[in-house]
């Protein structure tokens, strides 16, 4: 099955280098393509992607707001925000309206592609090493920072309830960026079953996706950006 791909860059050029290296893989197909979010939205509502690829920094509608009319929208797109992670102060701010993960600009063109399967199949893209800069970039700020949109990192923590001690330990393990490989390595039990407290906690959470997950996790103290 061809995972259907909308395309969200103010940069004709970003888009262009994108679709080049979609269209060489038989999976995935490109769609549409978008230059503001506005236009990112009205895609989505039309043509159903799996995926929207998404730009942060774009005219009017900026990606922020734009994922989170899609992620509230009656479309089952997930969003992927496109971002250059040492100067862009808002993928907190993504991930909170609803984005299902993030990629930098400068990766390989082949993880960007792995990126948009784990996401089209449902899953939050966790990738560890920027996970960590991420989180502790903004989860130590202020909600009164300008650069963070209206609803940045909170000022006191939420609570969690209705999950037992065990999936409260492997909450604050993806929230530190572990794999259910590591999560299992880590607890001494069995990749299935790490998968099944990862399931669980999405249900009980009421989660999204694993990014959601390290957002509570980070939201609740389990971990902290001194961790």
């Amino acid at each position: 099955m061809t995972v259907r791909v909308v395309l969200a860059d103010d940069q004709p050029l970003v888009r262009a280098a994108l679709q080049m290296v979609i269209a060489e893989a038989t999976d995935l197909e490109v769609v549409g393509e978008a230059g503001t979010g506005a236009e990112a939205v009205q895609l989505t509502e039309s043509l159903d992607p799996a995926v929207v690829v998404m730009d942060i920094r774009m005219p009017g509608m900026d990606g922020i707001e734009a994922t989170r009319l899609i992620a509230d929208g009656p479309s089952r797109a997930h969003v992927i925000v496109l971002t250059t992670f040492d100067d862009d102060d808002y993928v907190y701010g993504a991930l909170r309206a609803g984005a299902s993960g993030f990629l930098v600009k400068d990766m390989a063109l082949d993880d960007i592609l792995a990126a948009i399967r784990i996401v089209a199949a449902g899953d939050g893209l966790i990738a560890p090493s920027v996970t960590r800069r991420l989180i502790k970039a903004f989860a130590g700020l202020p909600t009164t920072s300008p650069r963070l949109p209206a609803e940045g990192p909170p000022s006191s923590r939420r609570e969690v309830e209705g999950i037992t001690d065990r999936e409260r330990e492997v909450l604050a393990l993806i929230g530190s960026g572990m794999s259910n490989t590591e999560i299992a390595d880590r607890l001494c039990i069995s990749v299935a079953t790490a998968k099944t407290y990862v399931t669980r906690l999405l249900s009980k959470l009421d989660a999204r996706d694993r990014v959601q997950l390290v957002i509570i996790a980070y939201e609740t103290g389990l971990v902290t950006s001194a961790r």
